[in-house]
C-alpha cells in the first residue's frame, strides 16, 4: 500500500512524485508506404476541410447557394440538394449513429485506423510536426535545440515556428466558421474587421484549442484525452489487423555487425529506430498498448532497416495476433474478416444506413400539424351544430407558394371554414402556403349535434398538395357535449 505522504512530491526529501514528468518526444522522420499513405490521408482530408465551404450549389432564388451549410438563425442544415429542418433532427441522430458503428466496424477489422490516419488530432499534429522539422531540423537537431541556452538563432526558430502554428490554427477556426455562414460574405467582413461577436469567438477558441492540443499537448491528448483509447480494446478480438511484433522471429535481439552470423539469435537489432519513428513515443515490441494509434511508421522504420541486413520484412507488421501464433507454431495464417461482431457492426449499419436512405428517397414536400383549441373545448351554435376551433400549421419545403386542398374525415354533415378567407362554410378549404416556411391557418370545423360519438369523435384531417398530389393526414379529436 502506499501512503498518502510517500505519494506528495517532495523534491527536497527525495520521495516519489506523484505524477511522472512528461518526457517529449520527437519523432524521426521516416519514409515507406504507410508514411506515404498517411501524407496523402493529410492532404486529401485537410483538402476536403478547407475546400468544402467553397462549393456550390444553386437551389433557386432567395436560397444559400453554399453546398454545404449549417444555417443557425434560419434552423436549416443543407447538404447539397438535401435539405435537413429543425423537426428532422433525426437525420442527425441516424448520422452519429452510422459514425459510432462505422468506428466501432473499423476497429474490429482494423484497429485504430482512424487514430493514425483520419483523426482531427493525428491530422493537424502531422502538420505542425512537418513545420516544426522544416524550421528546426530533424529529430537529433530538435533534441539539441530544446537542451541549448537561448540564443538569437534559437529565439527566432521558436518564434518561426509558432507563428506558423498560430497561422494554421487560425486557419483552422476560420475554415470552421465558414460551414455555418457564407464563406465569401464572412471572408469579406473578416477582412474589414467587420464580423460579428459569434465569429471572432469561435475563430478565437478554435485558434486556441487547435495551437494547443497539436502543438503542444500531442500524444498526451490520445493518451489522456481521447475516451476511444480506453474502450477501444473491448472492440478488439484475436483477429482484429493492428500492429504486431514478432516476438518468435525478433528475440533474443541485440546489436548486429555486417558478417556476423545470424544462429542463435533474433532478427531484431537492436536500433530502436521504430521507438524513434513513433509519434506517441512507445516500444511496440512491448505488445498492444492503449498509447498506440495504429499509424504503421514502425514498420517503415523497421522495414528499412531488415533490407540493410537483408532479412525478411514484416518482423513489424499490420497483422493478427491469431495469425502471430499461427506463425510462431508453423501454421498458415488465416484472416478472419466474417466474425460475429463484424457481422453485428455491419448489420447495425445496413439498418440504420438502409432507413436514413428510406427516409430521403420518401420525405414529403410538405408536412401538416393541427392543435386543437382547449379553451373552449367546444361551443355551441344557435343552429344546434358543435364548433371546434384549430390551427393548422403546413411546413412547406418547397421553395414555392404551394396550393392545398385541406379535407376532414370521420364525422358525417361536417363543414370547415378557415377564419380570415372569403370562402363559404363547406366540406374542404383551399389554403396557400408560403415558400419554406410554416403557415399558421385558423380552422372552424362545425359539425351536427347528432352525428357525434359522445364527448369526442375521432377526426381526420388530410392535406393534399394540388400540383403534386402528396398527401399529409393527421390524426385529431373533435369534441363535444355528454
Amino acid at each position: 500500500m502506499i501512503r498518502i505522504e510517500d505519494a506528495v512530491s517532495v523534491t527536497a526529501g527525495g520521495k516519489r512524485p506523484l505524477y511522472a514528468p512528461r518526457i517529449k518526444v520527437h519523432p524521426k522522420r521516416v519514409a515507406g508506404l504507410y508514411r506515404q499513405l498517411k501524407w496523402a490521408a493529410l492532404v486529401l482530408l485537410l483538402g476536403i476541410y478547407y475546400s468544402v465551404p467553397w462549393l456550390r450549389y444553386d437551389r433557386g432564388p432567395g436560397a444559400p447557394g453554399q453546398a454545404v451549410l449549417v444555417d443557425l438563425p434560419a434552423r436549416r442544415a443543407y447538404f447539397f440538394g438535401i435539405e435537413i429542418w429543425p423537426q428532422e433532427v433525426y437525420y442527425i441522430t441516424g448520422i452519429l449513429i452510422v459514425a459510432a458503428i462505422g468506428l466501432f466496424f473499423m476497429t474490429s477489422l482494423a484497429g485504430r485506423i482512424w487514430c493514425g490516419y483520419a483523426c482531427p488530432q493525428t491530422v493537424w499534429t502531422d502538420l505542425y510536426m512537418l513545420v516544426e522539422r522544416l524550421i528546426e531540423g530533424g529529430r537529433t537537431a530538435r533534441m539539441k535545440l530544446d537542451n541549448a541556452p537561448w540564443t538569437a538563432a534559437k529565439l527566432g526558430k521558436r518564434a518561426a515556428k509558432h507563428a506558423v502554428w498560430l497561422v494554421i490554427a487560425a486557419l483552422t477556426g476560420g475554415a470552421w466558421v465558414l460551414y455555418f455562414t457564407d464563406a465569401p460574405t464572412v471572408i469579406g467582413q473578416i477582412a474589414t474587421l467587420q464580423a460579428s461577436g459569434a465569429v471572432w469567438t469561435t475563430i478565437g477558441l478554435l485558434t486556441c484549442t487547435t495551437y494547443l492540443l497539436a502543438g503542444h499537448a500531442r500524444e498526451q491528448v490520445c493518451t489522456y484525452m481521447c475516451p476511444y483509447a480506453r474502450f477501444q480494446g473491448a472492440m478488439l478480438d484475436e483477429h482484429s489487423l493492428v500492429v504486431t511484433y514478432e516476438k518468435w522471429r525478433g528475440e533474443p535481439r541485440g546489436h548486429h555487425k555486417a558478417g556476423e552470423s545470424w544462429e542463435g539469435r533474433g532478427h531484431c537489432v537492436a536500433c530502436n529506430l521504430c521507438v524513434a519513428v513513433c509519434p506517441t513515443g512507445i516500444d511496440i515490441r512491448d505488445g498492444q498498448q492503449l498509447e498506440c494509434i495504429g499509424c504503421g511508421l514502425c514498420i517503415d522504420a523497421c522495414n528499412s532497416v531488415m533490407d540493410k541486413v537483408y532479412l525478411p520484412r514484416g518482423l513489424i507488421a499490420f497483422d493478427t495476433e491469431a495469425n502471430q501464433e499461427a506463425r510462431e507454431e508453423g501454421r498458415m495464417p488465416r484472416y478472419r474478416l466474417l466474425r460475429p461482431r463484424t457481422m453485428i457492426y455491419g448489420a447495425i449499419l445496413a439498418v440504420v444506413g438502409s432507413i436514413m436512405l428510406y427516409g430521403l428517397a420518401t420525405r414529403a414536400g410538405f408536412e401538416l400539424n393541427v392543435l386543437r383549441d382547449r379553451s373552449p373545448l367546444f361551443v355551441s351554435l344557435r343552429d344546434g351544430n358543435i364548433s371546434n376551433a384549430y390551427t393548422v400549421k403546413i411546413l412547406n419545403k418547397h421553395r414555392r407558394a404551394t396550393e392545398f386542398e385541406l379535407k376532414a374525415e370521420g364525422i358525417e354533415g361536417l363543414v370547415m371554414k378557415v377564419v380570415g378567407a372569403d370562402e363559404e362554410e363547406r366540406a374542404e378549404a383551399g389554403l396557400l402556403a408560403e415558400p419554406d416556411t410554416v403557415t399558421p391557418f385558423r380552422v372552424l370545423v362545425h359539425a351536427p349535434r347528432r352525428n357525434l360519438k359522445g364527448e369526442s369523435t375521432p377526426l381526420r384531417f388530410i392535406l393534399e398538395d394540388e400540383e403534386g398530389g402528396e398527401k399529409a393526414v393527421y390524426d385529431t379529436v373533435f369534441r363535444g357535449p355528454k
